[in-house]
């Protein structure tokens, strides 16, 4: 079944790529081969194809040599892709190679096709697809793209001898957002804050900013802790309000977003007057990270309202 996506349904919000948080090694290798416009990713090589993501949407298909319909598939989006002059790339992953991609992406079928923009991932579409369909969840990829300031372009060209396809022209963030990013980069998550909090003093309307300083927040959180820590912390304290909070960030970090507002959401009314209001400030923060319009963030703020009266 299809699922097209609407550029005002997933949240992909400020320039953070949250798959890399909490001491998640990741061998930052170019693609494997292919040119500037399709090529092959793997899990090793799927830092570098995050990073394009910053500049380009990035449709990854998870396919199988052993499926005829993931070769039909990818020879369709590839022709579509094409067709879009750089706007956009494509990706593709040999599932049984990429077991942590498959993982990441939850694919429950072969071939299923995502995208990631920003850093983020959005679900697409899995098994074989009318061209027709193709051709609008494109459109709608470049229009949510857009929105998110992910509106670049690259050129088409052979991989060189090392396997690295050409660079990417890349769009210029706006100065405080790009020192933001490049306080993130360097590990310092309080200077990036500052620099989100400025963005927002100048122009209120800022979205972009808002979900930045949440992201950068969320960040600073988890940074120097691993998946073990938090995760056995809070099985060792199903009470203690500091350990849930954090694997609720781990969570929401991984892409476990139903997860993370439900484990929130279902601790909310054991707790005291202080511990609610801590929860309904993180959760509101973790609302911004994952898009205000986003169902999932709908949906758990309806029922943090009806907990609230």
């Amino acid at each position: 079944m299809t699922n097209p996506i609407s550029p005002n349904g997933p949240g992909l919000r400020g320039a953070v790529d949250l798959s890399a948080l909490v001491q998640r090694q990741q061998e930052q290798a170019g693609p494997a081969s292919g040119d500037g416009i399709v090529f092959e990713t793997d899990d090793a090589a799927f830092g570098s194809t995050l990073e394009l993501s910053r500049t380009v949407p990035v449709v990854v298909a998870l396919w199988a040599s052993w499926s005829e319909q993931s070769r039909t598939l990818v020879e369709s989006l590839e022709r579509l892709v094409r067709a879009r002059d750089g706007r956009m790339v494509l990706a593709t992953a040999d599932a049984d190679r990429s077991p942590q991609l498959v993982q990441a992406f939850q694919a429950q079928a072969i071939p299923t096709v995502v995208a990631v923009i920003a850093g983020q991932p959005v679900p697409l579409f899995a098994g074989v697809q009318p061209d027709d369909v193709i051709d609008q969840v494109l459109d709608q990829l470049l229009e949510l793209g857009a929105q998110h300031g992910v509106s670049g372009r690259v050129e088409s060209g052979d991989a060189g001898a090392d396997g690295d396809a050409q660079e990417p022209v890349e769009e210029p963030l706006p100065p405080l957002h790009q020192e933001a990013y490049d306080a993130i980069e360097r590990g310092d998550f309080e200077a990036a804050a500052s620099a989100y909090r400025t963005a927002m003093a100048q122009d209120p309307r800022d979205s972009l900013a808002v979900a930045g300083l949440a992201q950068a927040n969320l960040l600073g959180r988890l940074a120097g802790k691993t998946l073990d820590s938090i995760r056995n912390a809070a099985a060792a304290a199903p009470s203690d309000l500091d350990a849930q909070l954090d694997v609720a960030d781990l969570d929401l970090s991984g892409g476990h977003v139903d997860d993370a507002f439900d484990r929130l959401l279902t601790l909310f009314p054991t707790l005291d007057a202080d511990g609610k209001n801590r929860v309904r400030e993180r959760l509101i923060e973790l609302f911004e990270v994952v898009g205000t319009e986003e169902p999932r963030v709908i949906a758990a703020r309806r029922r943090l309202t009806n907990l609230l009266y």
